[in-house]
C-alpha cells in the first residue's frame, strides 16, 4: 500500500514533467527572437521621446534667454542727451576735418604752375620719378641744389618736411623769394663752389682721379659733418659759405638741379656721413646730358649705388659710410 507521502511526490513529479512539456513546446527560438525584437522597439521609443522632450526643454529657455537680451538692447536704445551731442560734434569735427584747407604751399605751387609761362625743366617721366621718391620719403628732410620754376613743386610734394634750398646765384635766390612773398617756406642760401669753370673740360681719367684723390675721397666719416669738414677741406669741389641749416638735420632726400661738380661732391659726403641705423639717402640728380657729367656724377655716386635712369635724370640710393672703415668709397 502506497504512503500519501509517496503519492504526493509522485503526483508534483508528474506536474514538472507536463510543464517542462508545455515550455518546451511553447518557447521556440523564433518566438525568443520576436520578444528581443519587440522590447528593443519598445527601449528606442522610450529614448526618443525623453530626446525630444529635453531639446524642446532647452529651445524654450533659449528663447526666452534671446528675448531677455533683446529687451536689453531696445531699452537702452535710447541715448541720453549728452551722447547724442557727442555724437553730433565729432561728426561735426569730421566734416571739418574733411573740409580742411589746402595746405599753403599745395596751393601756392598750383597757382605758380597756372599762371607760369615757363617751360618746364623736366620731362614728365623725369618729374614723375622724383615725385615717386618724395611720395615714399616726405615728409622728410630735403636739400635742394638749385632754385628754378620746379621749386615750388618739391616744396609742395614734401609738406610737412623740411625743405632747404641751396643756390649759388644771389640774384636767382631774390628772384624766387619775390615770387613767392607770402606762398610756401622758402628757406633758400647761397653756397659757393669751387673749380666750376675748369670742371667741363676734365676727362674721364681726370674725374676719376679726383674721387680717388685723399683729398676728396674720404670713404668712412668718423664723426657727423661740421663747418670744418667742408669749409677748410683741401678737396677743389668743396663748397664754402653752407648755411648752419645745411649741418642741422639728417638729408633724407638731396637733388642737385643740375649736375654742379661741387654739388654732386656735397651731395655724396653728406650721404656718407648720414647717421648709423637712419636708412640711405635718395640722391636725385637732373639735367645729366653729356659724357662727363655722366661719368663725374656715377664717379662720386657709385654706379652700384644708382637705382633707377629717367631722362637725364639719376637716382642714387647712398648708405651710411660712417664709422665703416672697411666699407671702400665705392663697392
Amino acid at each position: 500500500m502506497t504512503s500519501p507521502m509517496h503519492a504526493r511526490k509522485a503526483k508534483l513529479k508528474t506536474h514538472l514533467i507536463s510543464a517542462k512539456a508545455k515550455l518546451k513546446h511553447t518557447v521556440t527560438p523564433r518566438r525568443v527572437v520576436l520578444l528581443a525584437a519587440a522590447a528593443t522597439s519598445a527601449f528606442l521609443l522610450l529614448f526618443t521621446l525623453r530626446t525630444l522632450h529635453s531639446a524642446a526643454s532647452r529651445g524654450a529657455r533659449a528663447g526666452a534667454g534671446a528675448a531677455t537680451t533683446t529687451a536689453a538692447p531696445v531699452a537702452a536704445s535710447t541715448p541720453p542727451a549728452a551722447v547724442v551731442a557727442h555724437h553730433a560734434d565729432d561728426q561735426q569735427e569730421q566734416h571739418h576735418q574733411e573740409c580742411a584747407k589746402v595746405p599753403a604751399s599745395v596751393a601756392e605751387a598750383l597757382v605758380q604752375y597756372a599762371t607760369s609761362n615757363e617751360t618746364p625743366r623736366q620731362t614728365e617721366a623725369e618729374a614723375g620719378a622724383a615725385a615717386r621718391v618724395l611720395a615714399r620719403r616726405a615728409p622728410c628732410g630735403l636739400l635742394v641744389f638749385g632754385l628754378g620754376p620746379d621749386s615750388a613743386l618739391w616744396a609742395a610734394l614734401n609738406h610737412g618736411g623740411r625743405t632747404l634750398f641751396l643756390e649759388a646765384d644771389a640774384d636767382r635766390i631774390a628772384s624766387a623769394r619775390a615770387a613767392h612773398p607770402a606762398g610756401i617756406d622758402l628757406q633758400a642760401h647761397p653756397v659757393a663752389f669751387q673749380q666750376e669753370a675748369t670742371m667741363t673740360t676734365l676727362s674721364d681719367e681726370d674725374l676719376l682721379a679726383l674721387r680717388n684723390s685723399s683729398d676728396c675721397a674720404v670713404a668712412s666719416p668718423t664723426k657727423p659733418l661740421d663747418p670744418d669738414h667742408l669749409e677748410k677741406s683741401p678737396c677743389a669741389l668743396a663748397p664754402r659759405g653752407l648755411p648752419a641749416a645745411f649741418y642741422e638735420a639728417e638729408w633724407d632726400v638731396i637733388m642737385v638741379d643740375a649736375p654742379v661738380p661741387g654739388a654732386i661732391y656735397t651731395a655724396a659726403v653728406a650721404a656718407r656721413a648720414r647717421r648709423p641705423g637712419t636708412g640711405e639717402t635718395d640722391v636725385l640728380v637732373h639735367g645729366v646730358d653729356g659724357t662727363a657729367e655722366e661719368s663725374f656724377t656715377r664717379a662720386f655716386l657709385c654706379e652700384a649705388y644708382l637705382k633707377e635712369e629717367a631722362g637725364r635724370l639719376r637716382h642714387f640710393s647712398i648708405p651710411s659710410h660712417r664709422d665703416k672703415d672697411a666699407m671702400p668709397f665705392c663697392p
